[in-house]
C-alpha cells in the first residue's frame, strides 16, 4: 500500500502502525489480549509512570502503596491487574461467580467515575467480568439482589461496604483484591469505624493496593490495617509538570468579591472553563442569582442535589456544555475536626450553625439539642460528597477560590483541578484582610476571619514547592464604574430569594433524577438535553444589567481592567451552544409570534413618514 508523504517527505504511518506503537508498552506487561484491545480503543498513548511501575508489581502479587498526582492514570494502574487476575482465575469459565475485588472510594461521584473506567477497560471481556457500583440511588432490595449475583468487582464507599457486610448482603470469602483509592482522603471523611468493620471481615492474604496523592498519617493507618510489607512507590511530580498553574490572589472586601467576579466573567478576562469554590450551599445560590442579573450562565454543584444530577453535571461540564460551575466545598464546612472554627462573636461554624460537638449536655434546651442532631445528620450526609478531590474535571482553565479553604492542603487539592495533562491553568483566590472582616454583614461568612493566616500558610507552602502566589492587580479606577451595577444586583438577591431558589432547584432536580430515571435509561439522548445552568428566576432580574454600555468600557478594552497580568485560557472564543444560538436568533426575530410583533425592535420598524 502506497503511503502519503508528509511535509518533510516522510511516509505517514497507517492506523495499524499507530495502534501497534500505542500498545507496545502495555504488551510488554503481559496483559490479556482483550485488555489490550480495550486499551487501544481508549487511545492510550502508552503506560504512564505509575502504570509502568505499579502494574508489574501488582501482577506479581505484591501489596502496593503508590503516591502519584491526580490525573496520572492511577485508575488504570490498579484496574488492569485486577481484571487480569479475574480473567486468569476464571480461565474462560463464565459460571465461576465470586466477589474477587473490592474498590473503596470516598465519594459517590468518584465511584461512578471509576465504575465507568473499569467497565471500559473490560469492554472486550464483559461476559467474563461484571462490575457493579453499590453507591447508586436504588432501593436496598435491588442492591441486595445485585450483590447476591456475586459480581466480580464491587465499587463502593467504605460506609456502604460496612453496611452490606453487617447485613450479610456482601460476601467476601473469595476476595483476592482490595483497592483503596484516594487513600489520604477517605479517613478524613469519617470512615474510621467502617474500615475497622471491613478489616475484620475480609480474609487474610488479600492483595491490597493503596492509591494516594499524598502520603499522610491516614495512609499509614490504612497501611497498618490492610497491607503486608507493601512496596512504596513515591512518584513525585516533575518540576516541569508542577509549573503549569499560575497562582494569583486578590485582597479585597466582601462586596468587592462580587464586583471582581462580575468584572472577570462579564468582560471575559478569563477565557475557558472555570470552577468557583464557595464556603456553603447558600453561597452557591447567592452567587448564581447574582450572575443571573448580568446574563452570566452558571450551574451549581453541592451535596444537596441528587447524586444522578451531580454526575450528569460533571459529565456535561466535561463535554463543554457548561463553562462555569459553582461548587461548595462541604467536606471542609461540615463536621471535620481540622475545620471546625468558632467565630469570636456568635460562636458559629462555617454554615452558621452552633459549632458545639458531642451529645446534649446537662442544661441544654430541646431546641439546641434538635439543632445539634440536624447538624450531625447533615454532616453524615456530606461524608460521601466531595468536589476538590477525586472527580475528573477536564480542561479546566481556571479555579476561582471565591472563599479561601481552611488549609494549604485543601488549597493544593482545589487548584489541582486545573493545569492537568501538561496543559496550563490559572488559580485566582479572594482573601479578606482582617480590617475588612465582617464589614458587610449580609455577605460575610465566619471562616473569612482566618483568611490572612490561611493565605500566609498557602504562600509558604507553595514557596517550598518552588511556586509563587502573585497579586492580581485590578485597576480600581476602571473597576469602580461598575460598582453601582453590582449594588443593584446584590439588592435583588435577598435571603428570601436564595431560600426559594434553593428549594425550587432541589424540587426540579429530584423530579428529573427519580421519576425520569427509567425514561432516561431508555432514551439517553433526552438526558443530554437537560440543562442545569438555566435561570432560577426567584429574584427580580433587571434586564438592563445584562448589557454593558460603551461609555462604561475602559478605553483600552477589557484587558485594561487588570495591570501587569495576562492570561490566555484553554479554549478560544467560539460559537455558543447550537441550541442556545438558535433560541437567541428566534428571540431577536420575535420567535414564532412574528405577526403579533412581540420581540421586535421598535426602532428598526419605525417609519418617519408614516403610512401612505
Amino acid at each position: 500500500m502506497k503511503r502519503k508523504l508528509d511535509e518533510k517527505g516522510v511516509p505517514s504511518p497507517v492506523k495499524g502502525d499507530i495502534e501497534a506503537s500505542r500498545n507496545a508498552g502495555f504488551e510488554s506487561l503481559g496483559l490479556d489480549t482483550r485488555l489490550l484491545q480495550a486499551i487501544a480503543k481508549e487511545d492510550f498513548v502508552g503506560p504512564t509512570e505509575v502504570q509502568a511501575k505499579a502494574i508489574p508489581l501488582a501482577l506479581s502479587g505484591k501489596d502496593i502503596l503508590a503516591r502519584s498526582k491526580t490525573g496520572s492514570g492511577k485508575t488504570a494502574a490498579y484496574a488492569l491487574p485486577v481484571l487480569q487476575s479475574i480473567l486468569r482465575k476464571k480461565g474462560g469459565d463464565k459460571n465461576k461467580k465470586s466477589v474477587s475485588a473490592l474498590i473503596l472510594v470516598p465519594t459517590k461521584e468518584l465511584a461512578q467515575q471509576i465504575t465507568k473506567a473499569v467497565t471500559s477497560l473490560a469492554a472486550f471481556c464483559a461476559q467474563d467480568v461484571r462490575t457493579i457500583n453499590s453507591t447508586q440511588n436504588v432501593p436496598e432490595a435491588v442492591q441486595r439482589t445485585q450483590l447476591a449475583e456475586l459480581p466480580d468487582i464491587v465499587v463502593t464507599t467504605p460506609s456502604r461496604a460496612a453496611n452490606h457486610l453487617n447485613d450479610g448482603a456482601l460476601t467476601v470469602e473469595s476476595l483476592t483484591h482490595l483497592v483503596v483509592d484516594e487513600a489520604d482522603l477517605v479517613l478524613s471523611y469519617g470512615y474510621e469505624e467502617d474500615f475497622n468493620v471491613i478489616a475484620k471481615a475480609i480474609p487474610k492474604g488479600v492483595q491490597t493496593t493503596l492509591m494516594s496523592a499524598t502520603l499522610t498519617t491516614e495512609v499509614d493507618t490504612l497501611k497498618g490495617l490492610f497491607c503486608r510489607d507493601p512496596i512504596v512507590l513515591d512518584l513525585k511530580e516533575k518540576e516541569s509538570d508542577a509549573g503549569g498553574v499560575s497562582q494569583y490572589v486578590v485582597r479585597c472586601s466582601e462586596d468587592e468579591k462580587f464586583l471582581f467576579a462580575y468584572v472577570v466573567f462579564k468582560l471575559k478576562l478569563i477565557k475557558g472553563k472555570c470552577i468557583i469554590f464557595v464556603a456553603d450551599i447558600d453561597r452557591c445560590y447567592r452567587l448564581k442569582l447574582f450572575f443571573e442579573q448580568f446574563g452570566i450562565k452558571s450551574c451549581i454543584l453541592n451535596s444537596e442535589l441528587p447524586v444522578n444530577t451531580r454526575i450528569h453535571i460533571v459529565e456535561e461540564f466535561n463535554k463543554d456544555v457548561y463553562d462555569i460551575i459553582i461548587a461548595s466545598d462541604e467536606h471542609e464546612a461540615l463536621g471535620q475536626k481540622t475545620v471546625s472554627r468558632k467565630d469570636d462573636n456568635d460562636g458559629l461554624d462555617r454554615n452558621g450553625e452552633s459549632a458545639t460537638n458531642g451529645n446534649a449536655e446537662e442544661g441544654e434546651d430541646d431546641e439546641t439539642s434538635t439543632k445539634r442532631r440536624k447538624r450531625q445528620k447533615g454532616s453524615k450526609k456530606a461524608k460521601e460528597y466531595g468536589i476538590s478531590r477525586g472527580i475528573d474535571f477536564r480542561n479546566v482553565a481556571c479555579v476561582l477560590n471565591f472563599d479561601l479553604p481552611l488549609s494549604s492542603n485543601s488549597y493544593t487539592h482545589r487548584i489541582g483541578r486545573t493545569a492537568r495533562a501538561g496543559k496550563s491553568g490559572m488559580a485566582l483566590s479572594f482573601a479578606i484582610p482582617e480590617d475588612q472582616y465582617r464589614k458587610t454583614k449580609t455577605l460575610f461568612v465566619p471562616s473569612t476571619r482566618l483568611d490572612e493566616k490561611v493565605l500566609a500558610s498557602i504562600t509558604e507552602d507553595q514557596k517550598t514547592k518552588g511556586k509563587e502566589v502573585k497579586p492580581y492587580n485590578f485597576d480600581m479606577k476602571q473597576v469602580n464604574v461598575f460598582k453601582y451595577r453590582m449594588n443593584d444586583a446584590l439588592r435583588a438577591v435577598s435571603s428570601v430569594a436564595i431560600r426559594e431558589a434553593r428549594t425550587r432547584e432541589l424540587k426540579q432536580e429530584l423530579l428529573k433524577s427519580e421519576k425520569l430515571k427509567r425514561h432516561f435509561e431508555e432514551n439517553p439522548q433526552d438526558l443530554k438535553n437537560l440543562k442545569h445552568d438555566s435561570d432560577l428566576r426567584p429574584a427580580r432580574v433587571q434586564q438592563h444589567l445584562k448589557h454593558i454600555p460603551d461609555y462604561l468600557m475602559p478605553s483600552g478594552g477589557a484587558q485594561a481592567m487588570v495591570k501587569d497580568v495576562g492570561y490566555v485560557g484553554l479554549r478560544k472564543d467560539g460559537p455558543e451552544n447550537r441550541i442556545r444560538r438558535i433560541r437567541a436568533m428566534k428571540r431577536g426575530r420575535g420567535g414564532k409570534n412574528k405577526q403579533s410583533g412581540k420581540g421586535r425592535n421598535p426602532l428598526k420598524t419605525f417609519r418617519v413618514g408614516g403610512k401612505k
